[in-house]
């Protein structure tokens, strides 16, 4: 059927909205799927309703460069049924087992609109309680690769580091690519954006250089410096899970088998043949003890295997964050003070060598730790960090002092004196994202105490800082609510005996 269109600029689903006596006429009603074909061709969820007259329709914009059309075309808009894939997320929510062929079906579908939101959230859901299998995982994790490009590399091996996240700090990213380069190895590190934190990895780069370019630049930048820090979410790497997770975040789960064939599709679209896997372990992160992180690293490594990916596990202390700055100009500002020659803080220089040290030890560099930071130490990682920076198009001369915080500053003080015996991740990160982070670069928190060590009542143990006056005080206001910091004295409880006469 021929009708008439027009996009509309709306945040939803591809969406098509048509009157009802056209409805009638497709044989569709509202949430069966419809194929608009024009130049191109796709598929959306039809929606019906007299708000449109009859013979024209309105499209959600995002539909707009599939068909290839313009306000006041007419399309072809026809019923199309409901895919194959639909039964096989049935299969999986009755916990059985998937082929390869029916897992790439379901990806195909999810990148070509054939599934709703609501289909996908079942997926998620069914992933959530019944998980994969190892096999499943990896035709699962190849099936989002075979989505979108692939890097390939002149050069080999391919070196690359991820980490699960899950702790605020974690700064580490820029001073370990500046290690693994500045020995010679070859390390495209692609980094998120913030989802859930306060301050993902391209959110503070960003602040000193250009971290959003194609693939071809990626691989143009790193067989040339040895490194990159580049913004995944820029280029067309498994674009599936990109839109998977859109769909993950409301629902606040992060199924296991969804989150290792994110991590490692990008890794292999991307082209890596050894790859460091960071695993954050601690109260109140995605892996809250070392017998699940363990577990972690044991699918990590079985699925590197059948991957063709050498995968090495690093489990790492997450149950405070790591270093004392959050937020983009904040961690952007300890990072390079570390390069400098800023011995402190060693949270920070502690991690970020041993991770590159392992690389570097995959790489055939004997005690890769000492190696890590004798490069650290003598100003190599920082002439690297400087090339790097330069090549993606910041300043070569680039100085920690370049980086300002904002403006406005509050500090947060102790209401008692004892030792910090616990720092709560999650309300720091709530306090600083109240702040502005990461959308206001200045925004963050600089931790003044951390675990152990001795307050005094009246002594800061944070600041908060902030481009905009009214955040900051809304941040304040959440900490009081919270009070992220868990302050005891030596003594915790007395036991007495009764007394006797």
């Amino acid at each position: 059927m021929n009708i008439k269109v027009k996009f509309l600029d709306i945040s939803t689903e591809p969406a098509v909205l048509i009157n009802n006596e056209d409805a009638l006429k497709i044989g569709g009603k509202d949430n069966d799927r419809v194929r608009v074909e024009g130049k191109g061709s796709t598929t959306a969820l039809l929606n019906v309703s007299d708000f449109v007259c009859p013979g024209e329709a309105i499209l959600s914009s995002n539909l707009k460069d599939k068909i290839k059309a313009s306000d006041g075309d007419e399309l072809n808009i026809v019923y199309a049924s409901s895919p194959e894939s639909v039964r096989n997320i049935r299969k999986k929510m009755d916990n059985e087992k998937l082929s390869k062929e029916e897992i790439s079906a379901i990806v195909t579908d999810i990148l070509e609109n054939r599934l709703s939101k609501i289909e996908i959230s079942a997926w998620l859901t069914a992933l959530y309680i019944n998980c994969m299998d190892i096999d499943e995982i990896a035709a699962f994790t190849e099936a989002m690769v075979d989505t979108g490009d692939r890097v390939v590399f002149d050069r080999s091996p391919v070196y690359d580091f991820h980490s699960m996240g899950g702790v605020p700090g974690n700064k580490i990213t820029p001073i370990v690519v500046s290690i693994v380069a500045a020995a010679g190895f070859m390390l495209p590190k692609t980094s998120s954006r913030a989802i859930s934190s306060a301050c993902g990895t391209s959110d503070f780069v960003e602040t000193f250089c250009d971290v959003e370019m194609d693939a071809e630049t990626l691989k143009r930048i790193s067989e040339k410096v040895g490194g990159v820090l580049a913004w995944g979410g820029a280029m067309n790497l498994a674009p599936v899970d990109d839109l998977v997770i859109k769909v993950e975040h409301p629902l606040g789960i992060n199924p296991r088998a969804q989150m290792l064939a994110s991590i490692l599709s990008k890794k292999l679209a991307i082209g890596a043949t050894h790859l460091v896997m960071d695993i954050p372990t601690g109260s109140g992160t995605k892996v809250p003890t070392i017998e699940v992180a363990r577990t972690y690293a044991r699918d990590f490594m079985d699925l590197g295997e059948k991957l063709g990916i050498h995968i090495e596990c690093a489990i790492t202390y997450a149950d405070q964050p790591v270093g004392s700055a959050i937020g983009p100009k904040l961690e952007a500002r300890e990072c390079i003070r570390i390069l400098e020659g800023e011995k402190h803080p060693a949270s920070v220089i502690e991690k970020a060598c041993d991770i590159a040290g392992i690389i570097l030890e995959m790489g055939g560099v004997a005690n890769g730790g000492e190696k890590a930071r004798e490069l650290l130490d003598s100003g190599a990682a920082m002439k690297k960090f400087r090339e790097i920076v330069a090549a993606q198009g910041g300043n070569r001369d680039i100085k920690s002092s370049d980086l300002v915080p904002g403006a406005y500053v509050t500090e947060v003080i102790s209401s008692k004196s004892g030792y910090v015996h616990a720092i709560s991740n999650k309300d720091l990160v709530s306090i600083a994202k109240a702040a502005g982070s990461p959308s206001d670069k200045g925004a963050g928190i600089i931790l003044m105490k951390k675990k152990g060590q001795r307050v005094e009542k009246g002594d800061v143990l944070f600041e908060i800082y902030g481009d905009n006056e009214a955040k900051v005080d809304r941040a304040k206001e959440l900490a009081a609510k919270y009070k992220p910091y868990e302050i005891e004295g030596m003594l915790l409880k007395r036991v007495t005996a009764p007394r006797t006469r």
